[in-house]
């Protein structure tokens, strides 16, 4: 696939989480790592962005979903302000994906059954860490672990009740795609509460 192959409004889906798709499957028949990783940008009650690193482990007409403790800094940020924005970039193909939207937490009961499609190492360590709180070392972190491994060995794990899921529900999607000399494609996609999305060309 060409990394500076055209992206026209004639041939882009006029439903943006279908051409989404097309898109992460492309990028995963590219062999790009882990295609799911997107920077996700919160901001708190008084407008202050901070950005990091998540996985998206669902993205359709539903809204794109990606988990977290919920006392962390994002999970505080989102229920003060409930407002997101999130950003694919695969770089093999020249491509980046911005969504922006609303964000609601999902019940907890698709946070519970996603908790324990999760490893069980992987189920320790997110209730032995008070994400986004000072420690004092990792070694206090791996004691926490082994104890929590201890006190439940042979019985399944409780939920914790500050970790689970969000769901980003889109009002904006953006597709990028990288052509020679600066001259690069942007088709954004845009819609109101209720009505059917539009397709504009943005300048790059």
């Amino acid at each position: 696939m060409s990394f500076a192959q055209p992206l026209n409004e004639n041939d882009a889906d006029p439903d943006p989480v279908v051409q989404f798709r097309a898109w992460f499957d492309a990028a995963r028949g590219a062999g790009v790592r882990m295609p799911e990783a997107a920077a996700v940008a919160t901001a708190s009650a008084d407008g202050e962005p901070s950005a990091r690193m998540v996985l998206v482990k669902r993205g359709d007409a539903d809204g794109f979903v990606f988990y977290t403790n919920y006392e962390s800094r994002k999970g505080e940020e989102l229920g003060a302000n409930p407002r997101a924005a999130l950003l694919f970039y695969w770089d093999p193909l020249g491509r980046q994906v911005r969504v922006e939207g609303s964000v609601s937490r999902l019940s907890p009961e698709q946070s519970a059954a996603y908790v324990r499609s999760r490893p069980r190492a992987s189920q320790l360590s997110a209730m032995a860490s008070p994400q986004s709180r000072p420690v004092q070392s990792r070694r206090s972190l791996e004691d926490a672990v082994a104890e929590l491994s201890r006190r439940h060995e042979g019985s399944e794990l409780p939920i914790p009740p500050n970790w689970g899921g969000f769901r980003l529900r889109p009002e904006r999607i953006e597709f990028w795609q990288h052509r020679e000399d600066r001259l690069h494609d942007r088709l954004l996609y845009t819609r109101a509460s209720g009505a059917s999305w539009r397709l504009t060309r943005l300048a790059p």
